[in-house]
This record gives structure tokens, C-alpha cells and sequence, in this order.
């Protein structure tokens, strides 16, 4: 039977209605400090999270940041369900991160660790604490500059292959550059990783063959997926009949194809359990997947797998669009391409060829890769960091607990503190300062503990590639400075048209040698 109250109803709404404002109140004095920064304008209710979704959408989350940092200056916040506070300048990003998390104010934001390891399962850029340490000991010793010099070979083999490809082209067709330094760059990490020969169509007992370009899409869906998680998608969706979902788990499974065999052959191969070892390749067993196998236990098929899904995509998007953006700027400099290329024609004839040595002498290839990396950070600011106990941040101000802090490479690229003329490309400006003058900041690779760990590998990679591009090819971009203008986004920053360029055959001086 039920009690009639006629007043009770209207009471309990003025109750929840109160409950709502006090909390409303209460949430806004907590993160009161913070109204003191610049904002971007938002919407009633819903702040900017209309404006960061459409972004996302849109593929353009990082350009977004990139044009409120020059709208609201090098520290600003922005407001999607919790506040988010945006920083665009190299000292005060590298300062941020060393000190709040030596100090223990700051932690990784565990929303996009947790996007992180969502991929596929727990990774190493995913876990914090101990579980973070065991993985970063592991595969420290494999990313060391000497190590990473003994793939020397592979890398020009690699490289070699791109050149083919050049060559074959018709003379005059207009060839996309970015598909050609994608394939370059899984090709290397994927025989670094898996063991899979670079040679196109070459045998790989272990496993399914590399097909690229599936390969690369089902990456592409894994990076756009976390970048929409770690703006705000839940990451149950995925159990949804939908066609985000239907692309997640057609990517998982295009890439369980792939490593699955070869996990589990490497994990035989630990256990002793291989069968017939004779017939697994050289390459295989100096592969990374083997002897990551073999060197930590805690790796099973599921981690290892997710692991390996890890360094594919972090080791083909960065090399990759950096190197079209590097070929892209040199096209519209060519001072600077002229000055690049003496370098490299005159180590090249110095040691007898891309040698290591030669590769030593190659300081101003350095500086366009890593003038690129400042102008078009291809990966820029792809993590956070979440306020777990209040601080006073110099720069910043007080940062109340739950506040999350990212920054815009992009932005802070442009520093004209950090770089003077910011906005030309002058690769000079990486080469040894004079006596007492610091080297600008690179702070592209991140900074502190969790430091790009493949840092080393990238550098030389990209330093192979474009060293044997100079040497043997000139070009020039099809759609001009679009080219590097046009961007799009999936977990990180590429050219949209693929970066076209009409490429001919270098026409060398009586007397100078190519080879």
C-alpha cells in the first residue's frame, strides 16, 4: 500500500537540486586558482569539450592546442568535464615533468595509461611503478647508442630499397614520399622486433609475412582509438555493435595474425620446448621478441604480443612522418638543401661511403631531423599528467589535486625564447653552440625517466635515409608548401597528400662518384 505524500516529491527535487548546487560550488572553489589562467571561450554547461571533440573527429586534437597556445599564451586551461591545463614552452614543459613527478605532486595520468593499454593489454608507456621498471630494465640495454650502431647494415639495406623504389618510378610521375619512409620504417622495426627480413616477399618460417599495408591500417585504427579515449571515449564502446568497435577488433586480429606464431615460437624457444630449432632463422632468434622472451619471465603471450604492437607503432609513425617533413622542408629551402647536401657529399667521398664514420660527420643532417622535430613534432604531446597532491608550479601557480597538465610540441616548437626567428627552418641552430652557449632544448623526445627509449634508433635511422636521399636524388614538392601545411592526425602528425614530390636522379660534377 502506498503512503500518500503529497509535499513529498517537490521536497525531495529541492533536495537533489541542492545536492547538485552544493556540489556544482564545491568542484568549482576546489579548482578555483585555476580560473586565474587564460581559457579558451566554451559552452555553457559543456565547456570545450564541443570544441576538443569535433578536433578529434576532425584529426586535428594537436593543431587545436597549437592554435589556443598562440591564442592564450604558453600556459593556459581549458575546461572538458576536468581541467586540463596546456603548456607550450620547452623549459617550462621539461621543468614541469622532472620536478612534479620527482617531487611526487604529479603522477601519469592514469586515463591515458589506461587508453594506452587498452591497444591490446598492459605495455611499457602504459604501466607505472614497478610494473613500468621491470619493462624499462629490460629493453633499456637494446635502445643504447652502441647498440642500436650495430644495425648500421640493416638500416642502409632498408634505405637501399627506397632508392629502388625511386628509381623505378617513371620519369616526371608525381611519387608520395610518406607511404615509401612508412614502409622503410616498419620494415626496419619489424625486422628489429619480429625478425622478419626486409627484402619484400622474403621468406619468414615463423609467421604470416609482412603485408604493410594492412599492417599500417590496423595501426592507424589502434592510434586514432587512443587518442579518442584519452580525450574523453569510453573504452567500452568497444563492445558495441558499431563501426568504431567492428574496425578495433578487425585491427586486433589483423595484427594477432601477424605476431601470435611468433610469440609463441619465441616463448618455446625460451622454454625450451621449440621443437626442431634448426629450422628457425639467424634473424629470428637475434630478434627482439626472443630475446625479450628470454630475458624476462614475466612476459607471456598475451604481454609479449602487446608489447610487440607497442614497438611497431611507435617505431614506424615517428621516423616515418619526420622524414616527409624533413624532405619537404629541404625542398622549400634550398639554401639549405645545398649546404646539407656538401655535407653529405663531402663525408661520403672523405670515409669511402655511408659509414659509420661518415655517418659521424653528418652534424647538419642531424640538425634538419631535429629542426623537423621542432617545427612539426609529429608526436606532439601524445601523454599527461594528472595533480595528485597540490602544488605550486613556478610559471604556473597553484594546481589544485585533479588537475590534468599536457603540452603542445607544436607550440612550444615556436618559442621565440627557446628559438630565436622561430617560425624558419635553420638547422644550423642545433650544430655546437660557441664557447658557454647552450644547444637549444630538444625536448621532442620527451623528457626525465620515461625519455623516448627509441631515441637513438629514430635518429639514426632517419639520419641513413635522408643521408642516401641527398646523395642520390633531387626533388621538388607537387603541392608546394601545402604539402607541409596540410595535416592530419590518427595518433600522430602526417602530411594529408602523403607528401608527392617529382624526384629525378642527381647529375654529378666530371669526376664525382655516387656510389
Amino acid at each position: 500500500m502506498l503512503i500518500q505524500a503529497p509535499g513529498l516529491m517537490p521536497a525531495l527535487l529541492v533536495a537533489v537540486a541542492g545536492l547538485l548546487v552544493w556540489a556544482v560550488w564545491r568542484w568549482r572553489r576546489h579548482f578555483a586558482p585555476l580560473r586565474q589562467l587564460p581559457a579558451p571561450p566554451g559552452v555553457p554547461l559543456l565547456g570545450n569539450i564541443p570544441a576538443v571533440l569535433s578536433a578529434v573527429r576532425h584529426k586535428r586534437f594537436f593543431q587545436l592546442l597549437h592554435a589556443w597556445s598562440q591564442a592564450y599564451g604558453p600556459v593556459f586551461v581549458y575546461w572538458a568535464g576536468k581541467p586540463v591545463v596546456v603548456l607550450s614552452r620547452p623549459d617550462l614543459i621539461e621543468n614541469t615533468i622532472v620536478q612534479g613527478m620527482r617531487s611526487g605532486s604529479l603522477i601519469r595520468s592514469p586515463g591515458t595509461r589506461q587508453a594506452w593499454n587498452d591497444m591490446r593489454g598492459p605495455i611499457l608507456i602504459g604501466e607505472e611503478g614497478p610494473a613500468w621498471q621491470w619493462r624499462r630494465r629490460a629493453w633499456n640495454p637494446e635502445f643504447t647508442t652502441t647498440s642500436v650502431a650495430a644495425h648500421l647494415p640493416l638500416l642502409q639495406q632498408a634505405s637501399a630499397q627506397v632508392l629502388e623504389r625511386l628509381e623505378q618510378a617513371p620519369a616526371g610521375q608525381a611519387i608520395a614520399l610518406d607511404p615509401l619512409f612508412v614502409e622503410l620504417a616498419m620494415r626496419v622495426i619489424a625486422a628489429l622486433m619480429l625478425g622478419i627480413p626486409v627484402e619484400e616477399g622474403a621468406a619468414t618460417p615463423e609467421g604470416p609475412p609482412l603485408d604493410v599495408a594492412r599492417t599500417y591500417d590496423a595501426m592507424a585504427v589502434l592510434g586514432y582509438r587512443f587518442l579518442r579515449l584519452a580525450t574523453g571515449e569510453s573504452r567500452w564502446l568497444k563492445f558495441l555493435p558499431i563501426r568504431a568497435s567492428r574496425q578495433y577488433w578487425a585491427a586486433r586480429r589483423q595484427l594477432d595474425d601477424l605476431l601470435a606464431t611468433r610469440v609463441a615460437l619465441a616463448l618455446r624457444l625460451r622454454d625450451g620446448e621449440a621443437g626442431d630449432e634448426a629450422r628457425v632463422a639467424p634473424l629470428f632468434r637475434q630478434s627482439l621478441l626472443v630475446r625479450m622472451a628470454a630475458k624476462e619471465p614475466r612476459y607471456d603471450q598475451d604481454s609479449l604480443i602487446a608489447e610487440a604492437i607497442e614497438f611497431l607503432i611507435a617505431g614506424t609513425d615517428t621516423t616515418a612522418h619526420t622524414l616527409s617533413f624533413a624532405a619537404g622542408s629541404l625542398a622549400l629551402h634550398p639554401d639549405v638543401l645545398a649546404r646539407v647536401r656538401q655535407e653529405v657529399d663531402q663525408a661520403w667521398e672523405r670515409h669511402g661511403g655511408l659509414t659509420p664514420a661518415c655517418i659521424g660527420a653528418l652534424d647538419l643532417v642531424r640538425g634538419v631531423i631535429k629542426e623537423t622535430l621542432r617545427l612539426f613534432s609529429v608526436a606532439s604531446g601524445s601523454t599527461s599528467l594528472q595533480v595528485v597532491k597540490q602544488t605550486d608550479l613556478a610559471g604556473i601557480g597553484q594546481l589544485p589535486v585533479g588537475t590534468f597538465l599536457i603540452w603542445s610540441m607544436l607550440g612550444a616548437g615556436r618559442d621565440p625564447q627557446a628559438y630565436p626567428r622561430p617560425l624558419e627552418f635553420l638547422p644550423e641552430r642545433w650544430l655546437q653552440a660557441g664557447a658557454g652557449a647552450p644547444l637549444p632544448p630538444m625536448i621532442d623526445f620527451g623528457s626525465g625517466t620515461h625519455r623516448c627509449i627509441g631515441e637513438h634508433l629514430a635518429m639514426l635511422e632517419a639520419t641513413v635515409m635522408l643521408a642516401q636521399l641527398l646523395r642520390h636524388y633531387d626533388w621538388e614538392l607537387v603541392n608546394g608548401p601545402a604539402s607541409l601545411e596540410n595535416q592530419e592526425q590518427n595518433l600522430l602528425i602526417y602530411p594529408a597528400d602523403g607528401m608527392p614530390v617529382r624526384i629525378r636522379p642527381r647529375v654529378m660534377q666530371a669526376g664525382a662518384g655516387l656510389s
